[in-house]
């Protein structure tokens, strides 16, 4: 299933210049400079047909051996779009980002102009150039890398709420004065926790999508993920992946309800989280509450665990998403559950909840891409280490009838059925195992974890019922360390998957 989910995501992953690189260009400008261009200008004139939402050149041309350089711009049929000069092999435009050099905005149909400037090519010497030009329809999105930073299979670790100073988080400027906090600091907080991957989740907007494009080069061992936060009067959801327009107005013409902002969500290709349903909503935080009416069978994740309402709770369950994630897998709904620090300040604080990646949403996914990611987050193949920490590790697997199901995975169970559900455990001595979920549960007398690597596995008889199992980890004061996700037994058809 896993591997079905994360092809159909490769699939879709369109905007990316890795998904250029591997279709043939759209347009092909080809041409040759001579000494007679030393320190002139050309302009290629191209034309940009209807409806294209993102631009890709691609620029190569010969003769480096003798020194030859042929620097590159762009005017599109209004305005200068940027001049990358001879930096960039590469240059991509969008509505809400573009590469460094380039000024991001609509892609207006019409005659754009490729601008070739010849800085150096010496006398009887010659440069031939192409420039292949890939033009995107729809709002897909892939992300900002050409390929996977990891190839590996494994557990990633990653925080997916996030707010920099393009909404409302603030932080203390140099000289001690409140300021909105650049998206920079919130980005090396992340390294210095020792993430895998971050989504920068600002308020009803992408602005910050550009800034990340220009960081993603540098910080090429954290994966950035392109999110927003969803915030209406009626409850808040972060969406995953797409950098188009969403419309946040519930209830207006705009959005008149739920049902519409989903198909948009949807058609972008986004993955959507009911986000911090638990806590209350009032004046001091709007609309924090979940009371919006929605078709749960269209909501692929809910984040049980967040940041801040754990600060409030010091740790315990009464403001977290728990409760409100449970009821929906009571009535038969597969919605994976995450967690997000939902940091306003860019701390890095592992001590301190709602400091970034507490909690750390983990994630076993085939290799560290953006569509790796979110297809394992919408299978839920997904732990919450409420306290971020580096290392440790909950792996749940279930068998009957020789077959096998990891977390967020169906198992079919028929009356009577052998199951054995096998847990592995790291770095978490001290705690205790719990289980939780519906129907015939195992007993857990060797629920205590004394040393820092231990493996368990219980039997019990299925019944042929739909129903859920869960294991988490619990500190000696009961408060969550790890949170499972569940694997489903005989499940109904009740998913977003």
């Amino acid at each position: 299933m896993r591997a079905v989910l994360i092809g159909l995501a490769l699939l879709l992953a369109a905007g990316t210049a890795a998904f250029a690189a591997e279709r043939a260009a759209d347009l092909t400008l080809t041409g040759a400079m001579t000494g007679q261009d030393h320190q002139t200008y050309r302009e290629v004139p191209f034309r940009v047909p209807a409806g294209v939402t993102r631009l890709t050149v691609r620029f190569e041309h010969t003769g480096q051996d003798q020194r030859s350089v042929i620097d590159v711009g762009l005017r599109d049929p209004a305005r200068f779009r940027g001049w990358s000069g001879g930096d960039k092999a590469e240059v991509t435009i969008s509505e809400s980002e573009a590469t460094p050099a380039y000024l991001p905005g609509p892609i207006p149909a019409g005659p754009w102009t490729l601008i070739l400037g010849v800085p150096n090519l010496r006398k009887g010497a010659e440069a031939r150039y192409t420039a292949r030009i890939f033009f995107e329809r729809g709002t897909a999105f892939g992300g900002f890398y050409d390929a996977p930073l990891k190839t590996t299979p494994g557990w990633y670790r990653g925080d997916l709420h996030l707010h920099t100073g393009h909404s409302d988080a603030s932080c203390a400027s140099r000289r001690g004065a409140k300021v909105p906090c650049p998206l920079y600091k919130t980005v090396e907080a992340a390294e210095a926790r020792g993430l895998d991957f971050i989504a920068i989740t600002d308020h009803n907007t992408t602005s910050h999508d550009q800034a990340m494009r220009e960081l993603a080069p540098y910080f090429d061992d954290l994966l950035l993920i392109p999110g927003r936060e969803i915030t209406t009067f009626q409850g808040h959801a972060n969406v995953f992946g797409p950098e188009a327009f969403i419309d946040f107005q519930l209830g207006s013409p705009r959005a008149p309800d739920m049902a519409s902002i989903l198909s948009e969500v949807e058609k972008a290709g986004g993955l959507i989280s009911i986000n911090h349903p638990g806590l209350p909503s009032g004046e001091t935080c709007m609309g924090c509450g979940w009371t919006a009416k929605v078709d749960f069978g269209r909501i692929p994740m809910i984040e049980a665990e967040n940041g801040g309402a754990l600060r409030q709770s010091q740790g315990g369950d009464f403001l977290s998403g728990l409760a409100f994630w449970e009821a929906r897998l009571n009535a038969g709904y597969r919605i994976t559950g995450v967690g997000g620090s939902d940091n306003h300040n860019a701390l890095m604080d592992p001590a301190e909840a709602a400091s970034v990646g507490s909690p750390t949403t983990v994630v076993h996914a085939p290799e560290l891409s953006q569509p790796a990611i979110l297809s394992a987050l919408r299978a839920g193949h997904v732990f919450v280490d409420l306290k971020g920490t580096r290392d440790r590790l909950l792996e749940v697997t279930a068998e009957a009838g020789g077959h096998s199901a990891e977390m967020g995975d169906a198992l079919s169970a028929p009356v009577g059925a052998a199951l054995a559900v096998h847990v592995h455990v790291a770095h978490a001595a001290g705690g205790h195992l719990a289980f939780a979920g519906t129907g015939p549960l195992p007993k857990l007398a060797d629920a205590e974890l004394t040393s820092a690597d231990e493996t368990r596995s219980y039997s019990f008889a299925g019944d042929g019922r739909p129903h859920w199992i869960r294991i988490d980890v619990r500190g000696p004061d009961g408060n969550l360390w790890l949170l499972g996700n569940p694997i489903y037994l005989n499940p109904a058809a009740r998913t977003a998957r």
